[in-house]
């Protein structure tokens, strides 16, 4: 999940924001405090974990200027119009249609269990590495080294991520640390899964006493099921929608956008601001602009697209798993499953 860090990269282009000098690049600064800080901390539940063994570990981690370099470019800094042709192609819809089907029975039984529906769970993972083709090619500990010493714009978040990479190790994820891979920011898996969210909500879904990202589909639809369900998804809830201004309103008023609905459908009626579907008038709704191929566009956004941006803050990435998740639904529908044949 190139989730929640990817907007802030836009930071860096600011001169206090740069990557650490090359003198600092030898080795990494902090790393000796943060052994000695992370042993301390996980002395109770790890006591096998010493000052010792993580600078070991550490000593072979890389820094990677590709890695800071990506994260200062993030696709979500592009306007919809060039970021929406990125993940709703037709060959991504249609490998969204087949995975659905060859997945059917997991998914309705997490969409039963999570209250989220199917095709939104895998529209996230055709987002996130198109349905496990691209599941990143960067050593975690590298990536998580990186940003985590020589990335001051979100140091204290890599730090604590890179923490986390540590404590991981287990009967249910026995992988060695430093043979990890996945995105340039550290996230894992057919999911993107960093590593607080795959201590919090990763799931062992075959029953095979551990958890695999990378390889078991079941682990990697329940892992994303119970993430969402974990960030509160409203079951049978709207996600988003497009919304109607009414002439003459140039722009939306402050108090209507967010991507937390904290307005309502009455309170965004009574400014004129409607929809075409019919909506409870106390259902927390809120506004978005979108600079679309044809101009600017608006939506009505709930609860559920928020929880979406708990994946990845970005109103856009949230906008490109809902529309592909309503392309996979609809492909689904429209093309139904051939028979079995007959003997």
């Amino acid at each position: 999940m190139l989730h929640t860090v990817l907007l802030v990269a836009l930071l860096a282009a600011s001169p206090k924001h740069a990557p650490a000098p090359a003198s600092a690049k030898s080795e990494h600064p902090g790393a000796k405090a943060f052994a000695r800080e992370l042993a301390q901390e996980a002395r109770a539940t790890h006591p096998g974990l010493s000052v010792q063994a993580i600078e070991r570990t550490l000593a072979r981690a890389r820094y990677q200027q590709g890695i800071i370099d990506a994260i200062t470019r993030p696709a979500e800094a592009k306007p919809w119009k060039d970021y929406r042709p990125l993940f709703l192609g037709q060959k991504r819809i249609d490998e969204g249609i087949a995975f659905y089907r060859a997945e059917r029975e997991t998914l309705e039984l997490l969409s039963e269990r999570y209250g989220v529906p199917a095709e939104v769970i895998v529209a996230i993972v055709g987002v996130e590495t198109f349905y496990g083709r691209n599941v990143g090619k960067h050593k975690a500990l590298d990536a998580l080294a990186t940003l985590a010493f020589h990335y001051p714009p979100r140091q204290p978040f890599f730090r604590s991520e890179l923490k986390q990479l540590f404590l991981l190790s287990g009967p249910q994820f026995p992988y060695k640390l430093d043979e990890l891979v996945g995105s340039y920011a550290g996230a894992m898996g057919m999911g993107q899964f960093m590593p607080s969210s795959i201590a919090k909500y990763a799931i062992d879904g075959d029953g095979d006493a551990k958890v695999d990202l990378w390889q078991s589909r079941s682990d990697v639809l329940s892992s994303v099921a119970n993430y969402l369900a974990g960030y509160g998804w409203v079951r049978g809830g709207p996600i988003a929608e497009p919304a109607v201004l009414p002439d003459g309103m140039d722009g939306v008023p402050p108090e209507a956008q967010g991507i937390e609905p904290k307005s309502s459908v009455g309170a965004l009626f009574a400014l004129g601001i409607t929809s075409e579907q019919e909506r409870p008038p106390e259902l927390p709704a809120s506004v978005l602009g979108l600079d679309g191929e044809a101009g600017r566009e608006h939506w009505l956004t709930y609860r559920n697209f928020y929880v979406l941006s708990r994946y990845n803050r970005s109103p856009l990435y949230c906008m490109a798993v809902h529309q592909l998740a309503g392309a996979i639904a609809a492909g689904v529908a429209a093309q139904p499953e051939p028979a079995p044949a007959t003997p």
